[in-house]
């Protein structure tokens, strides 16, 4: 049928078969191929597409063979080809045919090819061109089947380059495309792929040629049928051509297997998307070989003879090509594409979970090929469920007839190819290569699984892969270390591995395994086809001989072929949840409408109406209404009799509820820092993704799901953090429309909000944008790929949104995703770097609390943990009563959806256990015990406080529907029992708000003291105590949190078929709950008691008294202590209580239980074996005698009489020590609210859920944490670990990184790139952390305190001082300048004395220097003392950063990444070194100074025009002005601050010209330039590494003079006046931070009032109002003020000072000509320069109106000079004590330069040189020609040598002490003659080495006034090689 081969001559099918026998026999050599004849016509009558050439045997032969072929790569080595030399003046060129024209795919995929009929065009692989393809055109005769087989010997072939046509010969078109190869030209080699047309018409790879004997490729069947309602997709425009919209034949017998085009589709649902297209070394990796292997049969048409294949390949090619990126969307095309977010072992991995398709009128089966199976009616009718089809191995047959009561998944044959490529998936891992598992070892596992699964067990596809890897991973080992180990439990035992099951003993073996399961696992064996197996199955089905069996195996083995077999699930439970797992959940919920709306339910109302033996339960009800119509309600409304407490209108109130306060915990606070520290790492790092420094404020977006609960929700926690107040975005008085500007929700309306936040951050550059993505697993549809196009228009709307091109480029844009499953973002093709991911912390580390909270954490592992047996009352239970009647049902009306049946049972369940609190006892029988005790909790909750506080029960119903008539049921009869002010009962809608009652309302109010008129609840946890069923329906939870009166939730109703660990995970994440810490934990009194009379029997209301922790544990053990608990359902449960009156004929029998009892004491529990309808009697502790006698007289008290004496329904009596709260008791000492927020929920599951959760895999995980990750995402391979339970959050990310990939339909999937990292966004972010657990919380304390750092970044600490020596100025009241001058008069400047004292607060440990004869207070100076690290200790402040600053390498912004040179766009920056010498006399030597200097600043020199040598720096003239040019370079000497270094001057010079040089030694050179590219480099000789400051300070001023010499010269040559010449330079520190201005203003009526005000002024502005300061050449030095915040105005009213300059200078280099710094210094050189600049009579002008801030840098600088020893490399501190010592002694040296170590010992201890001097400020030391820093506590007199110098006048100045520094010729003893000493003052003279101190001594006569002895001869503690200076010290006489 449909596999006739009209059309074909016969002729050309004989060759073929003749040309395949020759070839077998040829190349094989131990089995003999089939006869001809044989061939020809017996397969034409068997299924002509099954495979048959040959047994398997040989197939994996021919398969090694060609894989070595293929490979080259095999230990022989290839045999040589001589290749013919190509004719004379032909193209050789690779890629190019011998006529010259291109033949690569990548040139001419665009290009018309013309391509005659029969014809195909191909692509072949040269060998020198790995990446290319060649494009050819081939006769399709020549090219295999589907099969691998039926290509005809030769080749026939076109050039498509010049066109050449007929080349008969492979080896001649070889030569002609130039494939140039070294070994025999064989067409199964080179030709690889099919070429196709995309949905562009551009020419791509397709799949791979099918040459025989790849692996699996011949197992693919070419011919398939497919209803034609399997292609109506609502969105086939999105899948780019690869839906046909060619019409297809309908599925029946007489269908031709023409319909090709989903051919094989079904076999290879995931295989595209299987695998991620990584490239291994240019070659594709195995798994993509692999992939493109399977893909063969989709792309290639069959040769066996279609009435439609004459043709080249058409539409059904396109988008095929695993590389294009529809390549995989193409797996929708078998099936609903509804279905296509779940892709083989997707929601659950329900063997057959994807296949929405096969369900219904749309569930043809699988295309299928042999001869057709006729599907017989009346399948459903007879067996009550739709048997479910796997295909297996091998050929599947076509289906006909009644095919719609069929299902037919290709899952299990994905699974058993996936799992054959284990071996290669392990190859990468170094594993000898091995056998995959053999197809018959796979079949035979795969019976010994279902053989072990229980009868309400469902077949799980993980389970079968990971019995595959281990079972592959046993015989690995084996062969490896020759030792076999037994596969562990819970898998079954295997045979042994190293034998290998024959196809002829495969059936027997099945048989043997199937033998021991009751007939469970039925084995059919046929020897012809599957097509005789199935029809016998479904003649058994009809028959109804199959009622035991759940699976049959068929399985169709012969010798000399590879087995068939599928597996068909008959079992109806099984049969049914995998078929509803095959919906998709838009199918789903449309299923569920369909039914109601259709009638179909209205059987289960009249069957339910037939079970109540009194009649319809509505007539019940309504009888019940009309009976007790006024009395009842008050009753069951009363109020309590005994308040506890009273408030003052008389009325009760409840003492122990208490309003929650919102508090940061510490885990959200650690959360915060971690995020935090997260964006200060990408701020960090090298890419300079993220300027934090350029920001001044955060804003930010908090994207929610379209849930007005969430929404509302989050609005009210942004509201009450009070971070919008704190962040400066809002005002005070915030109004909740303000708040709702900063809360999106993803709905229809979210475009307009975002359009707004996206103006707003491109608006505002500086201003970080935060764009919080809360719930972010909710929608991860891909935009393009929108799956429900008729469904929400939100769908896709996140990936439209977030991953938008303006998101994902905005420089100030960070995106946080924050979920509680991060499952679906932890791809392979995830945007976020796992660098970038933040997980919530754990508690406990090494058993350590690490933060230590007052409420414990209740989430899943608490949950799971609870059923363990040996801990308290489980917290997760399932019904099993519900089940049972649920199965029943099931089977009853098997054409309804299992949801509608759940639905309706349970609403009948409440509705019965509802009537029997309210008195009608025999309702009881027809309910479940749970459901019974979770209506009587709620409804007596609040009538056990005060204040009727009660208990929230969340009853889920996931279909919106289904929850609509379960509330208007629910409704109803809470209005017929006149119950309607007991409890309320919400419709929670994801996409509505909150409605509940007026009364209600009035008593939340109450409750929460809101006294708002039109306030309505809008969160759930604003219900916080009412008593309520809130009905939850959505598909998904969408991020609601739940109050903490929440006590049972129940999920009985959840989706159980679609098993995902996200839904899974996030329907148990709505009970998460917190619970109090203090929890008591001592052991109970237990008071035995011996029987419990009918009035003590324990109803199921005293729920809330036992604490679920783990430690409350005084029950009873059974012996196995930490074993599951067996069940925690009501028909085995360890916690029986009930009166077995709830047993009734119409129930099975079961002990009822109380499963959730909880009692504070936490009881025996004890299993009962119960008869059908016996009474129960249980043996429980009695509460205390007095308790008791009080229960009693309350329940006399009630005056309520109940119905039934014999067995009470709610008879609260004696099972706990606190009365417990039911209909007839009301108890006050504490509400039940209150205590239920003392413990975590009870979550009631479905009992396949429960199996799932609580079960454990053989990691010791649960088994959800296995199970697919998430709905639009797929396993990468079968073969991958498991998981392990040792794996942290960031393990677990990794792994699924590594093994998960998405789906076409997730936002992801294109995200794909070759070079990993680039996929990885680097302003994106996870948080992730268990659901309830605070992470909205943690992710506002974030934005807090990243603002806060915000602010930080643009503060800076800088020194604040008050200058010293104030007292010591002369107070004049003479000023020379008017206050509002704005340059100094030179004339007037010239008449200012220089005032010789110090005021830089820096230098206050320094002496003080004398002018002239001065009285100081003692006492002022010592008290000032500071110790060594005075430095560190300085008063700073903290200021803002103007935009005026200097910055350091740590700030990028868009306007300075020219200057600074990172930009990528400016990479010009590449430095040339120049060398630049000058001799200079004194050191005797030409200094060799070289300079770095960046291309793009090479114009501020000059350079001789051949060979390019640096000649001079250019200098502008005096008279040059110009608003955007500064004249004066600037020098900063720099070490140890490469980082922290403020030399980005680009904001502070306000974007002028200016130069700029670093000055750095010589070993710091290259970190310098790392760090400050775009920067020139003045980099010093390298004998100054050790040098200090004074050295730098030295060779710039000598550089400088030396190129104003050189600039004079070369620009007199332009006729310019050497005076013309600009001769200032700028010396400044790498502390400089900003720089202020005074703005006097003098308008006051007399003259000499004024006031002032300072400001941040730029730096540009202070250097070019002092270079246009008249006569400014005559200045020599010019600096300007520290600032400080105590400046009074004393201080500024002489706007100029002569006085000392430091820290930022400007330097005359032509004045100072002869005015040296002293280049050994390290510390006070600028000091001694300016005294040495005043004594050669130069002016010093410092201007007071400007002032420069210091920033406190605590690295480099002077710190950077560590004295240690020289022997021993202990940092041990060495005392200034030990920097000199005794010449020629065995002191230990110092590695320290010698002057540094005289400097520091002079500072500290100097008084032991001068002893007479310290303290003694009238007799200062005499210091000559230099000043050296001698202590705060002794004062020093300078006096410069120098003939014509400026000095003091030192008559009548006796001094104390005389200081003689390396002196110079200058020094004579005519000139120290001239001072007087006191007598026994002292002389220390400092010499370069021993014998020029003696010289010294004698040239200056020093012994005529001076004593000397031995032993005052000193050193400082250098070795001899350190050159160490030498002390002479003598006494006066």
């Amino acid at each position: 049928m449909g596999n006739s081969y009209a059309g074909q001559l016969k002729t050309t099918r004989f060759e073929e078969v003749l040309h395949n026998s020759i070839e077998a026999s040829l190349r094989s050599n131990n089995l003999v191929p089939r006869p001809i004849f044989s061939q020809l016509y017996l397969e034409a009558e068997q299924q002509l597409s099954s495979l048959e050439a040959g047994s398997r045997a040989d197939n994996e032969e021919e398969e090694e063979e060609e894989e070595e072929e293929e490979g080259s790569e095999s230990s022989s080595p290839p045999v040589s080809y001589q290749v013919k030399p190509p004719p004379e003046g032909c193209c050789t060129t690779d890629g190019f045919c011998q006529a010259g024209k291109d033949l690569r795919l990548v040139s001419i995929s665009n290009e018309h090819i013309e391509v005659p009929s029969g014809f195909l065009l191909v692509g072949a692989k040269s060998p020198n061109l790995p990446d290319h393809l060649l494009v050819c055109a081939v006769d399709k005769r020549f090219l295999p089947d589907d099969n691998g087989r039926n290509a005809l010997l030769g080749f026939s072939g076109n050039c498509v380059g010049c066109g050449k046509k007929g080349f008969c010969y492979f080896t001649e078109f070889s030569n002609h495309i130039n494939l140039k190869l070294t070994t025999q030209p064989k067409k199964q080699k080179h030709l690889k792929y099919y070429l196709v047309r995309n949905a562009q018409g551009a020419l791509t790879k397709g799949s791979v040629i099918c040459w025989k004997g790849a692996e699996f490729r011949g197992r693919q069947s070419s011919t398939s049928t497919c209803s034609s309602t399997l292609f109506q997709f609502p969105e086939s425009s999105g899948l780019s051509g690869s839906t046909s919209s060619e019409p297809l034949p309908p599925a029946n017998a007489s269908a031709p297997a023409g319909t090709q085009q989903t051919a094989a589709a079904v076999d290879h649902t995931p295989s595209t998307a299987a695998f991620s297209s990584a490239v291994y070394n240019g070659k594709e990796s195995p798994k993509q070989q692999l992939m493109k292997n399977n893909l063969s049969a989709l792309t290639r048409p069959s040769v066996l003879g279609t009435l439609t294949n004459s043709g080249p390949p058409k539409k059904r090619h396109k988008g095929w090509s695993p590389e294009s990126p529809s390549s995989t969307e193409t797996w929708n095309l078998q099936l609903n594409p509804q279905a296509s977010n779940r892709i083989k072992n997707d929601g659950g991995s329900l063997l057959s979970l994807p296949h929405s398709a096969l369900v219904g009128p749309a569930s043809s089966p699988m295309v299928g090929s042999g001869e057709p199976v006729s599907v017989p009616d009346n399948l459903l009718k007879i067996c009550k469920a739709k048997p479910v089809i796997f295909k297996g191995h091998g050929n599947f047959p076509y289906l006909c007839g009644n095919i719609n009561d069929v299902i037919v998944s290709p899952l299990l044959y994905t699974c058993y190819r996936n799992s054959q490529s284990l071996s290669r998936a392990y190859e990468q891992y170094g594993a000898s290569t091995i056998q995959p598992i053999s197809e018959e070892m796979q079949l035979l596992l795969t019976v010994y699984y279902l053989v072990q699964l229980a009868a309400d067990q469902v077949p799980l596809i993980e389970d079968l892969e990971q019995i595959f890897m281990r079972s592959w991973r046993e015989s690995h080992l084996c062969e490896i270390r020759q030792y076999q180990q037994a596969v562990p439990q819970p898998f079954p035992q295997l045979p042994s591995p190293i034998t290998p099951v024959t196809s002829a003993q495969l059936p027997w073996l099945a048989g043997l395994a199937a033998s021991s399961c009751n007939d469970s696992v039925h084995i059919i064996e046929c020897s012809y086809s599957l097509a005789e197996g199935l029809s016998e199955m479904f003649k058994l089905l009809m028959e109804g001989k199959l009622t035991k069996t759940n699976y049959v195996v068929i399985i169709c083995a012969s010798r000399n072929r590879a087995i068939d077999s599928c597996i068909v699930i008959t079992g109806k439970y099984q049969a049914r949840v995998l078929s509803e797992s095959m919906l998709s959940p838009s199918d789903y919920q449309k299923e569920v409408n369909y039914q109601l709306v259709t009638g179909k339910v209205e059987a289960l109302g009249s069957f339910f109406s037939t079970l109540c033996p009194e009649g319809d339960i509505d007539l019940l009800l309504e009888k019940f209404y009309q009976e007790n119509q006024g009395h009842i309600s008050s009753s069951l409304s009363a109020s309590v009799n005994k308040p506890t407490a009273v408030n003052g209108a008389g009325t009760a109130v409840c003492t122990s509820y208490e309003i929650e306060r919102h508090e940061i915990r510490p885990f959200q606070l650690a959360v915060a820092q971690k995020l935090l520290s997260h964006i200060c790492s990408i701020a960090d790092s090298s890419t300079q993704n993220l300027d934090l420094g350029s920001f001044e404020k955060i804003d930010f977006l908090i994207c929610v799901p379209p849930s007005e609960v969430t929404y509302q929700q989050t609005v009210f926690h942004l509201w009450h953090s009070g971070i919008l107040l704190e962040l400066g975005l809002e005002k005070e008085h915030l109004t909740k429309q303000r708040v709702e500007q900063y809360v999106m929700k993803l709905d229809a309306e979210a475009q307009i909000k975002f359009k707004i936040f996206l103006q707003n951050s491109m608006q505002n550059p500086h201003t970080l944008f935060v764009l919080i993505h809360d719930h972010a697993h909710w929608d991860l549809m891909s935009a393009m790929h929108s799956l429900y196009p008729q469904t929400e228009l939100s769908t896709g709307l996140v990936d439209r949104l977030l991953n938008c091109r303006e998101v994902k480029e905005a420089p100030n844009i960070v995106t946080l995703h924050v979920t509680s499953f991060p499952y679906a973002l932890q791809t392979q093709h995830t945007h976020i770097s796992p660098y970038n991911e933040i997980h919530w912390p754990s508690s406990y580390s090494n058993g350590v609390d690490l933060y230590h909270e007052n409420k414990k954490y209740f989430g899943l592992s608490e949950f799971i943990e609870s059923t363990l047996s040996g801990h308290s009352i489980p917290l997760l239970r399932y019904d099993s009563s519900f089940e049972a009647m649920v199965m029943a049902l099931g089977k009853r009306f098997p054409r309804l959806h299992s949801a509608v049946i759940r639905t309706f049972v349970l609403i009948q369940h409440y509705s019965a256990a509802m009537m029997a609190v309210c008195g009608l006892s025999q309702m009881k029988n027809y309910t479940s015990v749970e459901t019974l005790e979770i209506t009587q909790n709620l409804i007596n909750s609040s009538r056990q406080c005060p204040s009727g506080h009660g208990l929230m029960v969340v009853l889920r119903i996931p279909c919106i529907p289904l929850a609509a008539v379960a509330y208007e049921r629910l409704y109803n009869v809470r209005e017929r029992l006149a119950l309607e002010d007991n409890f309320e009962i919400i419709l929670g809608n994801p996409n509505s708000g909150i409605t509940i009652g007026k009364h209600f309302v009035e008593q939340l109010k109450i409750w929460q003291k809101i006294e708002d008129v039109d306030w309505r609840p809008q969160t759930y946890l604003e219900l916080e105590g009412l008593p309520c069923i809130l009905i939850f329906s959505g598909m998904d939870p969408q991020g609601e949190s739940l109050p903490r009166s929440l006590r049972y939730c129940d999920l009985r109703l959840i989706n159980s078929s679609s098993l995902v660990r996200t839904s899974l995970e996030q329907e148990l994440g709505l009970a998460a709950y917190f619970v109090s810490s203090e929890i008591h934990t001592e052991k109970p009194v237990v008071n035995d008691v011996l029987e419990s009379d009918p009035e003590k029997l324990s109803s199921t209301d005293n729920e809330d008294e036992e604490i679920a922790t783990e430690g409350s544990t005084s029950e009873k053990r059974s012996p196995m202590k930490r074993e599951r608990s067996r069940s925690h359902d009501s028909a085995s449960s360890s916690l029986s209580s009930k009166a077995s009156t709830f047993c009734t004929e119409s129930s099975p029998p079961q002990a009822l239980s109380n499963s959730t009892e909880e009692t504070t004491n936490n009881y025996e529990r004890q299993k009962q074996k119960v008869d059908k309808g016996a009474q129960t009697t249980i043996s429980k502790h009695l509460p205390p005698v007095t308790e008791q006698l009080d229960m009693k007289q309350n329940i006399k008290s009630t005056q309520v009489s109940t119905t039934s004496s014999s067995s009470p329904p709610f008879s609260s009596s004696s099972s706990s020590s606190a009365p417990t709260h039911n209909s007839f008791i009301l108890q006050t000492s504490q509400c039940s609210m209150t205590k239920a927020s003392k413990q975590p929920p009870i979550v009631f599951l479905p009992k396949l859920v429960y199996d799932i959760i609580t079960s454990t895999d053989s990691s010791g995980l649960p088994k959800s944490s296995s199970l697919l990750p998430y709905h639009s995402v797929m396993w990468a391979s079968s073969f991958r670990p498991l998981m392990s339970k040792m794996m942290t959050c960031t393990e677990q990310s990794l792994y699924y990184r590594q093994w998960t990939v998405p789906k076409p339909i997730h936002m992801d999937y294109n995200n794909r790139n070759e070079g990993r990292m680039d996929t990885f966004h680097p302003r994106r972010l996870l948080l992730s952390g268990p659901p309830q657990i605070g992470k909205t919380g943690a992710y506002l304390q974030f934005l807090s305190i990243l603002s806060r750092m915000l602010i930080r970044l643009t503060e800076v600490d800088v020194y604040d001082e008050e200058e010293i020596n104030i007292n010591i100025k002369e107070e004049s009241d003479q000023y020379y300048h008017q206050p509002g001058d704005m340059w100094p008069d030179l004339e007037t400047f010239k008449k200012m004395p220089f005032d010789y004292t110090i005021h830089d607060p820096k230098y206050e440990d320094a002496s003080l220097i004398c002018s002239k004869l001065q009285t100081i207070d003692s006492e002022d100076r010592s008290m000032s003392r500071r110790q060594e690290d005075m430095y560190t200790c300085r008063q700073t402040t903290r200021m803002r950063l103007s935009k005026y600053a200097a910055y350091n390498t740590y700030h990028h912004c868009e306007q300075c990444h020219q200057y600074m040179g990172f930009n990528p766009r400016y990479q010009i920056y590449e430095s040339t070194l120049h060398a630049f010498a000058f001799s200079y006399s004194m050191l005797g030597e030409e200094i060799q100074l070289h300079f770095i200097i960046p291309k793009s600043k090479e114009h501020h020199f000059v350079f001789s025009q051949p060979g390019r040598q640096l000649e001079s720096m250019r200098l502008p003239l005096v008279t040059d002005k110009s608003e955007d040019y500064i004249k004066s370079p600037t020098f900063t000497p720099t070490t140890g601050r490469h980082e922290h270094g403020l030399f980005n001057l680009y904001h502070a010079m306000d974007g002028a010209s200016h130069l700029h040089v670093l000055v750095v030694k010589e070993y710091e050179m290259a970190i310098y330039k790392k760090y400050w590219p775009n920067h020139i480099m003045l980099v010093l000789p390298s004998i100054f590494n050790s040098a200090g400051v004074g050295a730098a300070h030295f060779l710039i001023k000598e550089l400088s003079y030396h190129n104003l010499e050189l600039e004079r010269n070369r620009q007199e040559e332009l006729g310019i006046k050497p005076q013309d010449i600009w001769p200032f330079i700028v010396i400044s520190d790498d502390s400089c931070v900003m720089w202020n201005a005074v703005e006097v203003d003098c308008s006051g009526d007399r003259k000499s009032d004024y006031t002032w005000t300072e400001r941040n002024v730029s730096l540009k502005q202070i250097l070019q109002h002092i270079e246009a300061t008249p006569n400014v050449t005559h200045y020599a030095l010019i600096g300007m003020r520290k600032w400080s915040s105590k400046t009074n105005s004393a201080e500024i009213k002489e706007p100029f000072s002569c006085c000392h300059v430091h820290d930022f200078i400007m330097l005359n280099v032509d004045l100072t000509q002869n005015v040296q710094y002293n280049q050994n210094r390290f510390t006070c050189d600028d000091v001694d320069f300016n005294l040495r600049v005043h004594s050669a009579g130069l002016l010093i002008c410092r201007f007071n109106h400007f002032s420069v801030m210091k920033k406190q840098i605590a690295v480099g600088g002077q710190r950077s000079f560590h004295i240690k020893s020289k022997v021993s490399d202990n940092p041990v501190s060495i005392s200034p004590a030990q920097y000199i010592c005794a010449p020629d002694s065995k002191h230990t040296f110092l590695a320290a330069p010698a002057q540094l170590l005289l400097e520091k010992y002079l500072q500290y201890h100097s008084h032991r040189f001068f002893p007479l001097s310290l303290k003694n400020y009238s007799h200062p030391v005499l210091s000559v020609d230099c000043y050296l820093n001698l202590g705060p506590q002794i004062a020093v007199c300078y006096v410069s040598s120098r003939p014509h110098s400026l000095n003091i006048s030192s008559s009548g100045l006796t001094f104390s002490g005389l200081l003689l520094y390396l002196c110079d010729s200058f020094v004579v003893a005519s000139f120290l003659k001239k001072f007087h000493f006191l007598k026994g003052a002292t002389l220390c003279v400092i010499c370069q080495d021993r014998n020029s101190l003696r010289q010294t001594v004698v040239r200056l006569e020093l012994e005529d006034e001076w004593q000397f002895r031995l032993r005052d001869e000193f050193q400082t503690a250098n070795a001899k090689e350190d050159r160490p200076l030498f002390f002479l010290t003598g006494r006066h006489i």
